[in-house]
């Protein structure tokens, strides 16, 4: 069974989610973007074994702690798309704009593309490229427990934002309707930050992408 723990961290208050095997407690974290020491002793509690970096999108918040965790644990960084490369570049000029310790610049192991996938342990998640708040935007779907990390692409009542470099609201929209909705209403997402929702609510209720 795939389970998950979701820690938000950093002053941004993003949702960090370490994703696990549990029949091999093999672990994979999503966008660590700071506070690893969080990180590390949920990891120690739960007992598992962290295996990999996976990453939605390149924001400060999401990515900031990636280069120094992967260097601490020999980890493969996998993704996001290849679409994001230049806000890894500027990864340390985001830190000094935002705030955040000193960042450092990476090399994704593995780039995604939509209709990847990405396993851990016995495991399998389906990948959607799902540009608009960043052009390299990707999500992790977990079809076997009904779940989806969507990053900041959707947020339960609200939407990402689209005015960063190379956003585009139009194509944030599109990627929802066409590739986060066809996932089913029943499905529940793990946003970036905030609440989890489900796309069942928010095709009904969010004032951005809902039916009415």
């Amino acid at each position: 069974m795939l389970c998950y723990h979701t820690i938000p961290v950093t002053a941004f208050q993003q949702n960090c989610s370490i994703v696990w095997c549990d029949q091999t407690k093999e672990a994979a974290v999503i966008d660590p973007g700071g506070d690893l020491e969080a990180i590390h002793w949920e990891l120690e509690r739960l007992h598992l074994q962290l295996k990999a970096i996976w990453l939605t999108h390149a924001h400060i918040d999401h990515a900031g702690g990636v280069a120094e965790l992967a260097q601490a644990r020999a980890l493969d960084i996998i993704g996001p798309h290849k679409g994001d490369a230049f806000w890894i570049e500027g990864l340390p000029q985001q830190g000094a704009m935002f705030g955040f310790p000193p960042a450092q610049s990476f090399t994704p192991t593995r780039w995604l593309e939509d209709g990847d996938s990405v396993t851990i342990g016995k495991e399998t998640l389906n990948v959607r490229h799902c540009p608009g708040h960043t052009p390299g935007h990707v999500v992790f779907h977990a079809p076997q427990i009904d779940r989806c990390f969507v990053g900041d692409v959707l947020f339960a009542g609200s939407i990402g934002r689209t005015d960063f470099p190379q956003g585009n609201h139009q194509q944030l929209i599109d990627s929802i309707v066409e590739r986060l909705w066809p996932m089913g209403d029943q499905t529940v997402f793990i946003p970036g930050h905030g609440p989890e929702s489900s796309f069942g609510r928010e095709r009904t209720t969010n004032p951005y992408v809902g039916n009415h």
